[in-house]
């Protein structure tokens, strides 16, 4: 568990100090806590492991006062886990469902329990992701996604994907772009 930790809070520090993220943005995490464990996704849920990821990557985007979604497995067609606040800022619709190591996955079930407000919503359009252990976060990301690459590529036996996000290029060959939104 040990290295776990460490190398989920590498992942973090390294994510937050690359993504060009604002007070207020949204990042969208996916983690299979049975791929964390070098299993097959969905098969061997554990509460403690994501409860320790879930706890680094949570303290690391508060102190970057940005919002964490946390994304439910294919069982709750990956709803998302945030916060009222984060919801009611962007007018997101919100579900009934309380996840569940199984039914949710035991990250999102950290998340939920964690939270001081926890509401699901079935989607959001998030500026930026980590997906550990090839959970599909794309789904929620903004429309141009870019990959981010870390030093750390997997936490415990997870891969680990992480992207950002652009705003898109309107306007052809003639076009100058804002270098602050690339």
């Amino acid at each position: 568990m040990d290295l776990i930790k460490k190398e989920a809070k590498t992942a973090a520090e390294e994510f937050f100090s690359k993504v060009n993220l604002k007070k207020g943005d949204i990042v969208v995490i996916g983690c299979s806590s049975s791929e964390v464990l070098g299993e097959k996704i969905g098969s061997h849920s554990s509460l403690e492991t994501a409860k320790e990821v879930f706890d680094i990557l949570y303290e690391e985007a508060k102190k970057h006062g940005v919002y964490l979604a946390a994304q439910c497995c294919e069982h709750l067609n990956r709803a998302i886990i945030v916060e009222r606040e984060c919801a009611e800022k962007y007018s997101l619709e919100e579900v009934n469902v309380i996840p569940q190591p199984k039914a949710g996955g035991s990250f999102a079930t950290s998340a939920y329990r964690a939270f001081s407000e926890p509401v699901a919503v079935e989607s959001i359009k998030a500026h930026a992701g980590m997906d550990i252990g090839d959970t599909l976060i794309g789904m929620h990301l903004k429309s141009v996604a870019v990959p981010l690459r870390l030093s750390v590529k997997k936490i415990g036996e997870a891969n680990l994907v992480c992207a950002r996000t652009r705003a898109k290029f309107v306007g052809g060959e003639r076009a100058v772009y804002n270098k602050e939104l690339l």
